[in-house]
């Protein structure tokens, strides 16, 4: 039997899951239990997820297990946005703001969950997404970088186009010290690679024109992007030739 096996078992023994969650969440530590929270997103009731999601910051604060009933409770939500119920969107687009940075990691799997049924109608909503707040565009470019939404050239095309117009918003910014800024310039820092792995003609010309770009944080984000191992794999060459360039 397999740990989500056991988890699966144990879940389906328990009428109150609360306890369970609370003490197999990982939390506090660097890592909550992900695999977990699948399950119960796979398992649990739409009364359960709106329960849970009421655990705000206030209530349950970054790294607190309570955090964990949180997380659960958005990536369940993914599980009805995939079902059909797209009034969820709006639901995950509040909590892409919330402070606590592994909710704003539950909304972007939840948002896979569509995604994995409906590669198309994800697009159209990140698309919309991506032209909101710093935190939106953060939510925007995590969900739809993801390798296992990318095998198809036409959604790869129209992703590394979503990425282009966030990175032209960069340059607008002007408070760049804000948390919500510095979140998504992080997310950015390893969206590209997905992005352009999936893609590699178009995307290679494209991250070009931004690898070649005059502001400070364009740079950094280019930078982290090609430390990755998935480009090196990709055109080990253009990589070092690239990591050359940018360090000048």
């Amino acid at each position: 039997m397999t740990k989500a096996d056991d988890y699966r078992t144990q879940l389906c023994a328990l009428d109150d899951w609360d306890s369970y969650l609370l003490k197999e969440s990982g939390l506090p530590g660097p890592r909550g239990n992900i695999e977990l929270a699948q399950i119960v997103a796979d398992k649990g009731t739409r009364s359960l997820f709106e329960r849970y999601i009421t655990y705000t910051a206030d209530k349950a604060p970054t790294n607190s297990p309570y955090e964990f009933l949180a997380f659960c409770g958005i990536v369940g939500l993914g599980r009805l946005l995939a079902e059909g119920d797209r009034d969820i969107l709006q639901t995950l687009r509040r909590h892409a703001s919330d402070p606590r940075w592994r909710t704003r990691e539950a909304v972007a799997m939840a948002l896979q969950r569509l995604g994995d049924v409906d590669m198309e109608q994800l697009i159209t909503a990140m698309q919309d997404w991506s032209q909101g707040t710093p935190l939106e565009q953060r939510a925007a470019a995590a969900a739809v970088c993801e390798p296992r939404l990318l095998g198809k050239a036409r959604h790869a095309r129209v992703v590394l186009k979503i990425l282009d117009g966030i990175t032209t918003s960069i340059e607008r910014v002007e408070n760049r010290r804000s948390e919500e800024f510095l979140a998504l310039r992080k997310g950015l820092g390893y969206c590209w690679s997905v992005a352009v792995v999936a893609l590699p003609d178009e995307g290679k010309q494209l991250m070009e024109k931004w690898l070649a770009s005059a502001d400070k944080d364009v740079r950094w984000i280019m930078r982290e992007n090609v430390k990755k191992n998935r480009l090196a794999r990709m055109d080990a060459g253009w990589v070092k030739e690239w990591q050359s360039r940018i360090r000048k």
